[in-house]
């Protein structure tokens, strides 16, 4: 029996919120079925579409491994020099030894030699796998595994920032740095009596909030 997976992430972008990355593993023979549910890269589809298509790919999936990480993890591993891509080359690895397929397709943020990034990722592997490592710019319009990937990572993190809104009981928006929700709430959040609590949500050593900070600070000034 082989096992091909893929994988893919959602929120690499926003300055708020967590980045979530998916591996999704098939059977072999899976793969013309999974096809046939109509799969594509997640920002193809509609919301709608997507949450359909959710439960179907697991359901046909031999396994599955989502990781959820926060924006402080994201903070904190950049205070130790781990850039992004460093960091999902590791939480990469970890989808690999998990879940152990044949082959894993991945959707490289390393454009346009896929390559340099699968070596990444090797080199986060403690030990040995017999896993081949195929990285390829836009896999997720390439392969159906990433593509069904990129849908469960997306569903994942959408569903999150639904959460995050509840808890807090404002609006956020999308988490990206264009989104006027987000806007809004990253220039009001400040002055929150729950900025602590709001804190824990948004990337603090994202250049995007580090120059609305610095923004907002010289405005206050001028006001003098």
């Amino acid at each position: 029996m082989k096992i091909i997976c893929g994988t893919d992430e959602a929120g690499r972008g926003p300055v708020l919120g967590p980045l979530v990355i998916a591996g999704v593993s098939f059977k072999e023979e899976n793969l013309d079925a999974l096809k046939a549910l109509g799969v594509k890269d997640s920002k193809l589809l509609t919301e709608k579409q997507r949450e359909n298509l959710f439960d179907k790919i697991l359901d046909l999936a031999h396994d599955s491994h989502i990781i959820n990480i926060s924006a402080e993890e994201i903070d904190s591993r950049s205070s130790i020099g781990l850039n992004l891509n460093q960091l999902e080359a590791l939480k990469i690895s970890e989808i690999i030894t998990a879940l152990k397929p044949n082959t894993i397709y991945v959707d490289s943020p390393v454009s346009p030699d896929g390559a340099k990034f699968t070596l990444m990722i090797q080199g986060f592997i403690e030990n040995p796998v017999n896993t081949e490592i195929i990285s390829e710019h836009k896999a997720d319009t390439k392969h159906p595994e990433v593509a069904a990937a990129s849908i469960i990572a997306k569903v994942t993190r959408d569903r999150a920032m639904k959460e995050i809104e509840k808890e807090i009981g404002t609006t956020i928006g999308s988490g990206y740095p264009a989104d006027p929700e987000t806007k809004k709430f990253l220039g009001s959040c400040e002055e929150n009596e729950q900025y602590k609590i709001f804190c824990k949500y948004i990337r603090r050593t994202w250049a995007t909030f580090k120059n609305m900070k610095a923004k907002k600070a010289q405005t206050d000034l001028s006001k003098f």
